[in-house]
């Protein structure tokens, strides 16, 4: 392990943003030693990881967030001085159907987390340790802690929270831990609340993947109710950037919403897709005798609790911190789909 001026804890580093986030803020950021912390569980990235390996001031640690021994030998012995915390379960489907591996790695495990860094870091409420003033805990939430929009409005720092799936309500709770170890020890905390993120190496689980995978294997591309679920999506190199904005220049006990803009129905991005893949792969749907991969589109019944629209305000971090996002929906989606293509190739 290379010698820095300090080094941070990254959980989650393995996963789809964790992976592009470590990649990002390591090369940025050469005198920071990154630490990335992973269970390596079925979301994780076994190859991303080795490819972060490359990298000289990038350190992997096999482990859960739950471990407190683990977690306290880790600060101990590499002296962690922040942590950007991304480690989650976050698929809602699977949310629905096995709840308590939510709670207990999203609550549990971030409280576990937390206390560690504050019992390392301070000596009392208010009180750092000597040479610690700056260490910072970084906590990655969702956009689906509040909830529901109407057709208009937008989802600020301030909205109230109304989570309506145990996914949602475990990071909920994870956040409400993380505003009361600022409220009541004085913990140096931030919280970034992210809308959808896409972008290549996502998890094949989530909706993006899933219509591109579907589509190039000649499959039903299933879409829930009726397709017109809105969501605010975000590029996954653009909330990388805003997070290291937020860990850096962030403002003490703040919250932030880091959003794309790009409000789109899920029924718009699966014809997106399919419009892009009948330009890019026209052979490919001829084998099934489709005249385009729209064809491919079908409804299945409507998932528990479905959110029906969320989009995010992000005017708070362009304001304070000047962040912006470089990709519209157009552009990243025809990034994540020639991805996606090259790798099936």
């Amino acid at each position: 392990m290379m010698t820095s001026s300090k080094t941070i804890l990254v959980t989650g580093g393995a996963g789809f943003i964790g992976l592009h986030f470590v990649s990002w803020f390591a090369q940025n950021n050469p005198d920071v030693t990154v630490l990335n912390y992973d269970k390596l569980t079925y979301a994780a990235d076994p190859d991303g990881v080795r490819e972060l390996n490359r990298i000289p001031n990038h350190y992997f640690v096999e482990g859960d967030i739950t471990d407190r021994s683990l977690l306290e030998n880790v600060f101990e012995n590499h002296d962690i001085r922040g942590v950007i915390h991304f480690a989650a379960e976050s698929h809602v489907d699977r949310s629905i159907d096995d709840p308590d591996e939510f709670i207990r790695t999203n609550v549990h495990g971030t409280f576990t987390l937390l206390d560690v860094a504050k019992n390392y870091w301070m000596e009392g409420a208010d009180q750092p340790r000597p040479g610690y003033e700056s260490a910072r805990f970084h906590h990655i939430s969702t956009d689906e802690v509040y909830g529901t929009l109407g057709a208009e409005g937008l989802f600020s720092e301030d909205s109230p929270y109304a989570p309506s799936s145990p996914y949602s309500a475990s990071k909920a709770s994870s956040d409400m831990i993380v505003q009361s170890y600022y409220r009541t020890y004085g913990m140096n905390t931030v919280i970034t609340n992210c809308s959808n993120n896409y972008g290549p190496k996502q998890h094949e689980e989530k909706l993006i993947p899933t219509i591109i995978r579907k589509a190039l294997h000649l499959e039903p591309i299933p879409i829930y109710g009726d397709g017109q679920n809105i969501r605010d999506w975000l590029y996954v190199t653009d909330h990388c950037k805003g997070v290291e904005l937020v860990f850096h220049a962030g403002q003490k006990g703040a919250a932030y919403n880091i959003g794309g803009e790009n409000e789109r129905t899920n029924l718009y991005i699966a014809r997106k897709i399919c419009e892009i893949l009948d330009r890019l792969v026209p052979d490919k749907k001829r084998e099934d005798g489709l005249e385009s991969y729209k064809e491919l589109i079908s409804f299945v019944e409507d998932r528990p609790g479905h959110d029906r629209r969320y989009a995010v305000d992000a005017s708070k971090i362009k304001k304070e911190l000047g962040w912006q996002a470089d990709e519209d929906f157009e552009s990243g989606i025809l990034k994540t789909v020639e991805w996606y293509v090259n790798e099936n190739k």
